[in-house]
């Protein structure tokens, strides 16, 4: 996924003056920013739930209306704009837009309370949360290169974004089990690779400078979107309906 970073910065040469604590510092940012935005999502989807179904007559049209679509859509707006305005922003407008748009993936995200109990909601998260730490110890120890394996994955997705796409029309719950299934294995393998990634551009930036803050965010939003997504395919696989 070049597209997160850009050539300019993906292909520079490594740092001669590089050290562990500096990598290890990089990645700190990273996981910490992703942690901020999922808590910030995890407590406004559950705000925003707990909100419609205590005053359905007044909020229930977020989700029955065409507003649904803006909520849908808008996160897709702030990804955009942080992949591709990240050279135009400062380290600290970048961390604002992907707090504001883990907000608004909260908003998405609270539908999952109106069709999952919550105690299936919680036991997915922390097996989910389980398998990322996992996974994310494995890309930064592993000697394997992942690039192969990522591109792959990368290929399933796409099919995966058309699948889902054309399921909305069918509304097929074995399509939707099989999309589910193939999720996890695509979200399983980019979540090694983009550890991986991130510890490669950790070795070629310093951790203190503006453009590794900036990195940060978008390396965050990388795994963030791993994680996510992960998650969702363990719910519509394991989850219990009310």
């Amino acid at each position: 996924m070049n597209n997160y970073y850009g050539n300019e910065w993906s292909d520079r040469p490594l740092r001669s003056n590089i050290t562990v604590s500096g990598v290890n510092a990089f990645l700190q940012k990273v996981f910490l920013i992703m942690s901020f935005g999922l808590t910030i999502t995890g407590i406004t989807a559950y705000l925003m739930a707990d909100l419609v179904s205590s005053n359905p007559e007044k909020y229930i049209f977020l989700y029955t209306s065409p507003m649904v679509y803006i909520i849908m859509f808008a996160p897709l707006l702030f990804v955009f704009g942080l992949n591709f305005g990240i050279h135009k922003l400062s380290a600290l407008a970048a961390n604002i837009l992907f707090a504001l748009y883990s907000a608004i993936m909260g908003l998405s995200l609270a539908t999952i309370f109106f069709v999952y109990t919550t105690s299936s909601i919680a036991t997915v998260f922390f097996v989910t949360a389980g398998a990322f730490l996992g996974l994310a110890i494995y890309g930064m120890t592993t000697k394997a290169d992942l690039t192969k394996a990522g591109s792959y994955a990368m290929m399933a997705l796409i099919g995966i974004i058309i699948a889902g796409f054309v399921n909305i029309f069918f509304q097929s719950s074995m399509m939707t089990m099989i999309i589910s299934a193939i999720s996890v294995i695509v979200f399983t393998v980019l979540t090694a690779w983009d550890v991986q990634k991130l510890m490669q551009i950790g070795f070629g930036v310093d951790s203190e400078s503006e453009d590794a803050k900036k990195l940060a965010v978008l390396g965050a939003l990388s795994l963030y979107l791993d994680f996510i997504n992960l998650f969702l395919a363990l719910l519509r696989l394991f989850g219990d309906r009310k």
